[in-house]
């Protein structure tokens, strides 16, 4: 029998079923999930470390390294969002006093260079405004001078809706014996990486963008390079959740039994692995090119309604995530309030260094069809009229 008297009374909000709308998701991420997710979403419990689980995780290990374009052997998922990663990446990649190179023109890259802080390492942001890129030019001066051991770089920067060259960076990081780490939470299905061919040391993206999956999973790979410097480490990574050597050994990376680390997402790692067998099924070309016209068909559409895109050079836009300005006389709020309040449409503003000058429209995966664009389309036309009518 209960020897106290119960404070809290059970909340009548939880006596009712859980209800969600149905909303068309064409903000940033996370994206609408197929049916095929959701019905994974829906399979019955296994123990996480039942061989059943194992092959699961190997098929996973498979799908990464397709959808990365590597052979790495050290290639898992991690259980936490594309910012989890992000983080893995750099508590094992970094000691304290390493020097650290990073690519800050938009939010990621300002995450990066906090988290590098925050480690202990000497961090040498190399700022740009909101819609800029990195030439090998400018990378090399850096690398110069500030000789690093790691150089950060977002392939696709969900805040400003940048596409970032890759070619090149990795052999020149090479030359200077720095490893390359790309964050592509934002573009992996819908722009084209090649992890190996292009030199990239440490690559990591999430779940929840073009490959429909629920967010709470992330990818991440690891070059031989990137393996040797993990594994000399002089000291422990500061997270003993996000410790690779830890993690390699329950995704079967090192050859050993897997022994007990922590409690995977299981449910989580289902709906990874039908999304990236979805990909499979699509093939990484088509994707990228369906990617390609559709943003293309929306870039139309947004010209139609005399809205001006805020990446200039059409070879530097994101496929996946589109910024648009603000238009004048217009607060963003009211725009994305009236889209997604009369027709059930995400997009959102911007987000770090861009907040407040753009719109954000997402076309993820699934997503990315020009029907979707259509109805989005319809709905901002709708919104630019009667927002600019509340305010006559």
């Amino acid at each position: 029998m209960a020897s106290r008297q119960l404070l809290v009374a059970p909340p009548e909000a939880l006596r009712k079923p859980l209800c969600t709308p149905h909303r068309l998701m064409l903000g940033p991420g996370p994206s609408n999930l197929p049916p095929r997710v959701l019905a994974a979403g829906g399979l019955q419990m296994i123990g996480h470390m039942h061989e059943e689980m194992y092959q699961v995780m190997d098929e996973i290990k498979q799908g990464i390294q397709y959808a990365f374009q590597t052979r790495n052997a050290l290639t898992l998922a991690v259980s936490g969002s594309g910012h989890c990663a992000l983080e893995t990446a750099l508590f094992n990649l970094l000691e304290p006093g390493d020097a650290f190179l990073v690519g800050a023109n938009g939010i990621w890259g300002q995450r990066a260079a906090e988290v590098g802080e925050r480690i202990g390492a000497r961090v040498h942001p190399m700022i740009k405004d909101p819609g800029s890129h990195y030439t090998l030019q400018e990378v090399e001066e850096c690398l110069a001078q500030h000789k690093p051991v790691l150089l950060f770089l977002t392939h696709g920067e969900s805040s400003t809706g940048v596409l970032q060259p890759l070619d090149g960076f990795g052999e020149l990081c090479h030359r200077y014996k720095c490893l390359l780490l790309v964050d592509s939470v934002a573009s992996l299905g819908g722009a084209p990486i090649y992890m190996d061919q292009q030199g990239i040391d440490v690559l990591y993206s999430g779940s929840q963008k073009a490959l429909n999956a629920p967010p709470g999973t992330s990818l991440i790979s690891f070059s031989d390079k990137a393996k040797s410097k993990i594994y000399a480490r002089k000291t422990k990574p500061f997270s003993f959740y996000m410790d690779v050597q830890l993690l390699a050994n329950i995704w079967g990376c090192d050859g050993k039994p897997r022994m007990y680390h922590h409690t995977t997402p299981v449910i989580g790692i289902f709906a990874l692995r039908e999304s990236l067998a979805l990909l499979v099924e699509q093939g990484l070309e088509k994707s990228w090119q369906r990617h390609r016209e559709v943003t293309q068909y929306l870039y139309r559409r947004l010209q139609e309604l005399g809205l001006q895109l805020f990446v200039k050079d059409p070879a530097l836009r994101l496929p996946t995530v589109t910024t648009v300005l603000v238009p004048a006389g217009y607060r963003w709020r009211d725009i994305v309030s009236y889209v997604m309040d009369h027709f059930s449409i995400e997009i959102t503003g911007g987000l770090g260094p861009s907040a407040g000058q753009v719109l954000r429209i997402g076309l993820l995966g699934c997503n990315a069809t020009r029907e979707n664009v259509d109805r989005l389309a319809a709905a901002l036309k709708q919104a630019l009229q009667r927002c600019a009518q509340s305010r006559l």
